[in-house]
């Protein structure tokens, strides 16, 4: 299977995580860099990781890498930093990736929500025989991540895999773009379990299908879903340029049911456009807001009766419905059979 064709973002600047250089940080100094000499020589303030929001260029990050690498004299300081990766490194993404239920969903989430911490990384994942593959790139013209980066990226992903299964992780394949420093290069095996290739197109390695389909024992089905919905709702809040409108108006009608008003001037509002300008939009894409929200609610209709614990009436309510009634209507109109009925099926 072919990969689809990347879809480039505009030329803007590269933002990450201020997060992404704390932990750089933290890193480096547990390996005995004096922090505020990596401090001086980059400009980073590490005082600025303690508000979630807060991101940083990527050539701060850049020099964050470098610095450390050069004041501890180890070339392969990216490569060694997923070692010691713990809880929490990467606020919401790293929980929603740890309470997946298997290695494969981790992925799935991973590639979701990446944008949480980074404006141009992307993650893709292709199911082939027997293996999974995953690559990491940017989607920016011209623009790749370095080679500190891009080592940590897919050792985190061997490190991360095997604290969450419970079980060590070793890769099938992986590819480095970048050349690897001399010296030893057996450090490349200890890390991923295979020597890598060098000099590939894109980051990536290759995981049996075993192993990432394997359950992961410390999965919390109850914080996964209090963690997705907060990914969810800063996920709404961070935009991605190459979404479609539809897509984006998808996700804030999925916040917006049983938060209040549903209609197209609120949905107007929330994306910032009049109403006429939503339309003619969603119109140039195939699209029609009354049509999308049917859709969105038939969808999460699905879901929250699969909850036993979810009343009816409270679904109703969940859905934007002012009656039960409205929403018996049409439930039966879009499946056929009542609420109580698909809830029977499902059990």
């Amino acid at each position: 299977m072919t990969p689809p064709a990347p879809r480039f973002l505009p030329v803007t600047p590269i933002e990450v995580s201020a997060r992404i250089g704390a932990t750089i940080v933290q890193i480096a100094a547990a390996r005995g860099v004096e922090v505020g000499a990596l401090v001086r020589e980059t400009g980073f303030d590490p005082s600025r990781a303690t508000d979630p929001d807060a991101r940083i260029p990527i050539e701060v990050e850049t020099a964050l890498w470098d610095g450390a690498a050069r004041l501890l004299g180890d070339p392969w300081f990216g490569l060694r930093s997923a070692a010691l990766l713990r809880p929490g490194a990467f606020d919401v993404l790293d929980y929603a990736v740890r309470t997946a239920p298997t290695l494969r969903a981790a992925l799935d989430r991973l590639v979701r929500y990446n944008r949480l911490v980074h404006s141009a990384a992307v993650f893709h994942v292709e199911d082939r025989a027997g293996r999974l593959r995953i690559e990491h790139a940017f989607a920016v013209a011209g623009r790749a991540p370095t080679r500190h980066a891009s080592e940590f990226t897919l050792a985190s992903i061997i490190v991360i895999g095997s604290q969450i299964s419970n079980t060590p992780l070793a890769a099938l394949a992986v590819e480095l773009p970048a050349q690897p420093p001399d010296g030893d290069r057996a450090i490349y095996e200890q890390a991923f379990g295979v020597m890598p290739r060098f000099g590939a197109a894109v980051g990536a390695l290759e995981l049996a299908r075993e192993a990432v389909d394997r359950a992961c024992p410390a999965a919390d089905p109850m914080l996964s879903d209090v963690i997705l919905r907060q990914a969810d709702a800063l996920l709404a809040a961070r935009p991605d340029p190459r979404e479609t409108l539809g897509n984006r108006l998808r996700r804030q009608l999925t916040l917006q049911l049983g938060e209040g008003e549903v209609s197209l001037a609120a949905a107007a509002r929330r994306l910032k456009m009049s109403e006429r300008s939503l339309q003619r939009r969603l119109a140039a894409e195939g699209l029609a807001f009354d049509t999308l929200l049917e859709g969105v609610r038939h969808e999460l209709a699905l879901r929250y009766l699969a909850d036993p614990k979810l009343a009816i009436g409270e679904v109703a309510y969940l859905l934007g419905y002012s009656e039960p009634s409205a929403f018996h209507r049409a439930f039966k109109r879009w499946t056929g059979a009542t609420p109580a009925e698909a809830r029977v099926r499902a059990a």
